[in-house]
């Protein structure tokens, strides 16, 4: 009865704002991929603590995943009260939400939580478990007064219950008055076109899975958009969470997880391609965040992500030959789709950075190790011939190269990053990999 008078309340004030967010990819973290369905509060709130501990560091100094940009904490499904008892599976019969209170005893103590440590809340409507088989005005109205009433900063709208109306939330958060991060979880069926996106995010694929095989096929469903300039700055093009640090979550011992090279290349691909960067591995696990802090902490990387020069990254040059990948497939309301084609047995990606700089990310899809040649005219953009080379896997400049530069013996699945730019007088130098 006090949720009801309080959304009644907020029902009758409206106001009218633009969202004006999702200016750079939006980073965080969300529970699907390591809780699934067995997620509560008390999970919830001590990885908002994980989120700002400064255990680990980076370039000596004490850094937290929200100092580096991972300031979102988003609940994923399974809040709500699926027991029944009227004519709808989660909304009362006037359309209100009905919150598990076992699980979620009080959502405004776990949103304050967030705010308290200067974190914003995710939110998360149209679910999946139990999922509503209609969808009334009431219903968008409630779960959007519900959201505001609770303090939630985000929401992630999933693809399915019947609350498909993209264009009836966006207006309905509009008209909060508070500027809600939209993430657009249609699984590609609903995009953007060159005049309408009512969302920050949209998803370009079915749920990614911890294989190097399923982050391959999700990566190149990004490739479209960002060739129509449609992954931009408050509409990024989004291929799923990252699964950096994720093994055996949801998709059970189905997924192998990821090596270390496979890791890196994941964030890697995901940061040249503009995609929002959303965590869901156990931050609190210090076992887990020791063995891949090298990758999530990487600032180079994260700049790369974060940066805009009017094009959102792409591939520019792939093998001939081609490559079948194991477990090239993801996961769709609880199928497993097959991706429907091999990949190149190398690929290079490009980004532009602005000022005469360019990144590539050079990706051996192969089983076995090989050198990869990056030729300098082959970069869109690039202008010079005589380039200078910085990796920024080892933080390191390797100096002025003339035409081309060849990474050696890169293993299987793994990459290598550089900065591209004007030639400089800097020495060249080697660099060892890990």
């Amino acid at each position: 009865m006090a949720l009801q008078l309080l959304l009644c309340a907020f029902l009758a004030v409206v106001g009218a704002i633009d969202n004006g967010l999702g200016r750079a990819p939006p980073m965080g973290w969300r529970s699907w991929n390591l809780y699934g369905a067995n997620v509560n509060q008390s999970l919830m709130q001590r990885i908002m603590d994980g989120m700002v501990s400064k255990k680990r560091k980076v370039d000596g100094v004490p850094t937290s995943l929200c100092d580096l940009g991972f300031c979102d904490v988003g609940l994923d499904d399974n809040w709500q009260d699926c027991k029944g008892g009227h004519q709808y599976h989660y909304h009362d019969d006037a359309g209100i939400p009905i919150i598990n209170r076992e699980r979620f005893p009080d959502m405004i103590t776990m949103t304050s939580h967030a705010h308290q440590l200067n974190l914003t809340s995710g939110w998360y409507l149209n679910n999946c478990i139990c999922s509503e088989q209609a969808a009334t005005d009431s219903m968008y109205q409630s779960d959007v007064a519900a959201l505001t009433v609770f303090g939630f900063d985000a929401v992630k709208l999933d693809g399915c219950g019947q609350q498909q109306d993209l264009d009836k939330w966006a207006d309905l958060f509009n008209k909060t008055g508070r500027p809600i991060m939209i993430e657009n979880c249609h699984w590609g069926g609903t995009v953007p076109n060159a005049t309408w996106c009512p969302w920050n995010f949209f998803r370009t694929s079915g749920d990614v899975r911890a294989s190097y095989g399923s982050i391959v096929g999700n990566l190149l469903t990004t490739v479209e958009w960002a060739q129509k300039n449609l992954s931009k700055p408050g509409c990024w093009a989004y291929p799923d969470m990252l699964e950096v640090g994720c093994q055996h979550g949801p998709g059970g011992a189905g997924d192998p997880g990821l090596t270390f090279f496979e890791a890196r290349s994941h964030f890697s691909a995901w940061a040249i391609v503009s995609s929002p960067l959303t965590l869901s591995l156990d931050v609190n696990n210090d076992t887990v965040m020791d063995a891949v802090w090298e990758i999530i902490s990487n600032k180079e990387i994260i700049a790369v992500n974060q940066a805009w020069a009017g094009h959102s990254g792409s591939p520019f040059k792939q093998a001939d030959s081609y490559v079948q990948l194991t477990d090239f497939n993801m996961e769709m309301k609880g199928a497993i789709i097959p991706h429907n084609s091999q990949v190149p047995s190398w690929q290079f990606f490009y980004k532009p950075m602005g000022g005469g700089k360019i990144v590539v990310l050079l990706m051996n899809h192969d089983s076995k190790a090989q050198d990869l040649t990056l030729t300098f005219s082959d970069v869109p953009g690039l202008s010079c011939q005589k380039c200078k080379v910085r990796c920024l896997y080892v933080h390191s400049d390797l100096g002025e190269h003339d035409g081309t530069f060849v990474a050696k013996g890169v293993p299987s699945h793994d990459s290598r990053m550089f900065m591209l730019s004007s030639s400089g007088h800097a020495a060249q130098k080697d660099v060892v990999f890990m």
